[in-house]
């Protein structure tokens, strides 16, 4: 508990109801050590009362702990697990060596993605940036014919893919990504979900040749082209995507090889994920596990509306 205060609170108490900055006081507990909660089980949370609107609160409140039974150590440990696997770490694996149940090791590892996902006030991208799409399932053939969605093309009957499109961004300087589920790859659902994330005038755009992103050359500072079709791979002036395209790679090993699958409902999580992982590559566990636990303050999960919605 400690430690989370001084992560989240850098030695001054926050109060969760009012906001108030250091006008809270320490309840010490009666024994000196320990609570006691509902069942008399002895607990180690750390108890404050603000002197400004006088209600109880403890670090845990308005966070991804918030209401939490699993103690503070387990979570810090799965934490851990989380910010230093690349692969991702599967539920089933944190319920068997936690001994938790597998509902409530589902519940942990998405309230932490939760926390994972990028400040909705963080700046624009720009720079040198590189994009890529990429469809996310299986093979549409190895689908039940109950399910598949047939269409005329050039040799009869073939499938129409109903997978998510998932899109993203690289900035090839600082390595931050930023992904998404669009609709389509068509040219206006491009250049939306480039312009909420690119400064376009200051932006020099890396793709490779297909044809949505054609639109955009007028938009941008510059925008280069690796035409794969040809077997280039960086084009003549020194331009790749190929860290936009490590991602996917990495993307698709991990739902593969870790989670088998996932839903397109829970998608945009896993893709928060990956995202904080790859964009702080260069920063070490430790240092990775601060500042998940900086950014879990406003992001409370209760479990009935995540198995609803995204």
């Amino acid at each position: 508990m400690k430690l989370l205060e001084q992560l989240r609170w850098g030695g001054e108490p926050v109060c969760p109801h009012c906001g108030t900055i250091g006008q809270a006081t320490f309840l010490q507990p009666a024994n000196g050590v320990s609570r006691a909660t509902r069942t008399g089980k002895p607990s180690e949370r750390r108890v404050w009362k603000c002197n400004a609107c006088r209600k109880q609160s403890t670090v845990l409140v308005g966070t991804i702990f918030h209401g939490t039974k699993i103690s503070v150590r387990t979570w810090v440990l799965v934490i851990l697990e989380m910010v230093a696997s690349k692969n991702g770490v599967a539920a089933r694996e944190i319920e068997r060596k936690y001994e938790l149940t597998n509902k409530t090791a589902w519940f942990m590892l998405h309230r932490i993605r939760e926390a994972m996902k990028r400040d909705p006030l963080a700046g624009l991208l720009s720079g040198t940036v590189a994009a890529d799409e990429s469809w996310y399932g299986g093979k549409p053939q190895n689908q039940s014919k109950a399910k598949r969605a047939p269409r005329r093309g050039w040799h009869g009957r073939t499938l129409k893919t109903e997978k998510p499109v998932v899109f993203a961004l690289v900035n090839t300087a600082t390595g931050e990504v930023r992904s998404r589920v669009i609709a389509d790859v068509k040219g206006p659902t491009l250049r939306a979900a480039i312009a909420d994330e690119v400064e376009m005038g200051a932006t020099t755009l890396v793709t490779d040749e297909a044809k949505g992103y054609r639109q955009l050359s007028g938009e941008m500072k510059g925008h280069e082209r690796v035409v794969h079709c040809r077997d280039e791979y960086v084009n003549v002036n020194g331009y790749t995507t190929n860290q936009v395209e490590a991602y996917f790679g990495q993307l698709k090993r991990s739902i593969d090889g870790t989670h088998h699958h996932v839903s397109r409902e829970h998608l945009a999580r896993y893709l928060a994920q990956h995202d904080f992982l790859r964009s702080t590559y260069k920063l070490d566990d430790s240092t990775r596990l601060c500042l998940l636990v900086e950014q879990a303050g406003g992001r409370r999960l209760t479990y009935k509306p995540l198995t609803q919605a995204s």
